[in-house]
């Protein structure tokens, strides 16, 4: 088992259900009871369930990856979804950094559980051991 990618599918797990649990009532509730009008509102609440998607599938995928028997196959989907984490860490991380007024980087602290998943992931992915898995050790004619 990856251990690593099994921490980062842990961390994604967490994370999905801080998203799902505190991010309902502290930003999908006050957005859809906002006065923004209903074409922009409706937008960034199906925008805050695409989220939620993009990160319980993603967990599951990392899980899937860390086990032995898919580590191969799993490689670079592992790879991909750890960018992307990265990827969503670095613009919340950018957001609160280019805002005039202090303190929110503790205000928008979602690039705290973001960033670890991609760089852990990542790490897990880069540091398999490439090639076949235990359960297929066998080279084709075309790998020999």
């Amino acid at each position: 088992m990856n251990r690593l990618v099994l921490s980062a599918s842990i961390i994604a797990a967490f994370t999905a259900a801080v998203h799902i649990f505190a991010g309902g009532s502290d930003v999908a509730a006050p957005l859809l009871a906002s006065t923004m009008a209903p074409e922009p509102k409706l937008t960034m609440y199906s925008v805050w369930h695409m989220v939620t998607v993009a990160l319980a599938v993603s967990a599951v995928a990392l899980f899937m990856g860390s086990l032995p028997r898919y580590a191969v196959a799993s490689r670079y989907l592992v790879l991909f979804i750890s960018l992307l984490w990265l990827g969503f860490g670095i613009v919340v991380l950018a957001v609160a950094l280019v805002q005039h007024e202090r303190g929110w980087l503790l205000k928008l602290p979602q690039w705290i559980l973001l960033l670890p998943v991609g760089i852990i992931g990542m790490w897990g992915a880069i540091s398999a051991p490439a090639g076949r898995s235990a359960h297929h050790p066998k080279q084709s004619p075309a790998e020999q």
